[in-house]
């Protein structure tokens, strides 16, 4: 069903099942779900649902949405905060910006930095909100600020220093979540630039399944080790439930290989940590957020 939204230009619907908005293709119906045009749309939208939980959602990677669905609100970035622009000599780019845009779009400009971008399947704000990285650099380490909302619809300016960064992980006193960054690069070749852009797509399409329903690495790496290579030696590879499958290619993706549901997920997750912890003595974290209510 579509609802009239609070905000001009935009649409609200109601029931929509989040399968088509997740890049494993699974995931329950959401109660409420909007795709702001503007920040200031999606300013307006927190203020008119001030009760209802919140979900935020860009290409729908790194997330795991259960089938029973999401109850709330879930706000989807990608396809309206796509700002992309010149702050002076910095870079802006709202949340809903695809990785791979943006660091094509730095090189043709003339810069640096955010070419290991290229290969990771989700958005600026998704990728702020885990640290996402990739070939030993990440995403924070190009921020100077960001902008954020809060529940209420305020927006706000925030320097790098008022978050506490580390390893997929960004942690803030404030309850705020990002709708834009500010990156300073320095200059660069922007053949050599699509030199390495290139470059790091050829290697994420020969190790990974880029082919497939999944949703990225699935574990983190743990200190000084790699959870694919203890997936696989753990021998785990092809590991199925039901339609859902631990890729043959890179032991730390779970493909949807058959219609899987997002149970099915769920339970080759738990399966895979189990297996790894009795036969390699290290417990996995998901690095996927995994979402909704049980069935």
């Amino acid at each position: 069903m579509i609802c009239p939204s609070p905000v001009r230009n935009d649409v609200v619907r109601h029931g929509e099942s989040l399968a088509p908005h997740t890049t494993w293709r699974v995931g329950g119906p959401a109660d409420v779900l909007c795709v702001p045009s503007t920040v200031s749309a999606l300013a307006a939208l927190l203020a008119a649902y001030p009760a209802l939980p919140l979900l935020w959602l860009g290409l729908g990677s790194n997330t795991l949405v259960r089938d029973a669905g999401i109850r709330g609100l879930v706000v989807i970035t990608a396809g309206g905060l796509g700002g992309l622009t010149f702050a002076g000599k910095a870079i802006r780019a709202e949340a809903g910006i695809p990785l791979a845009k943006l660091a094509r779009f730095s090189v043709q400009s003339g810069y640096t930095g955010l070419e290991f971008l290229a290969g990771i399947p989700g958005t600026v704000g998704g990728a702020l909100a885990m640290n996402a990285g990739a070939a030993g650099c990440e995403i924070w380490e190009q921020v100077v600020s960001v902008e954020t909302v809060d529940r209420a619809g305020e927006r706000h300016v925030r320097a790098r220093g008022d978050f506490e960064i580390g390893y997929r992980r960004v942690r803030s006193l404030r309850e705020e979540w990002f709708v834009s960054a500010l990156f300073e690069l320095p200059p660069g070749d922007p053949s050599l630039g699509m030199a390495r852009i290139r470059e790091h797509l050829a290697v994420r399409n020969r190790t990974q399944p880029m082919q497939t329903a999944n949703a990225g690495s699935v574990f983190r790496n743990p200190p000084g080790d790699h959870a694919g290579r203890l997936i696989e030696e753990a021998g785990l590879k092809g590991l199925r439930e039901g339609g859902a499958v631990v890729s043959e290619r890179h032991a730390n993706f779970i493909i949807n290989d058959a219609a899987a549901t997002a149970s099915e997920i769920e339970r080759l997750i738990l399966r895979v940590q189990a297996e790894v912890q009795e036969r390699m003595g290290v417990w996995l974290e998901p690095e996927v957020k995994i979402v909704g209510d049980p069935v």
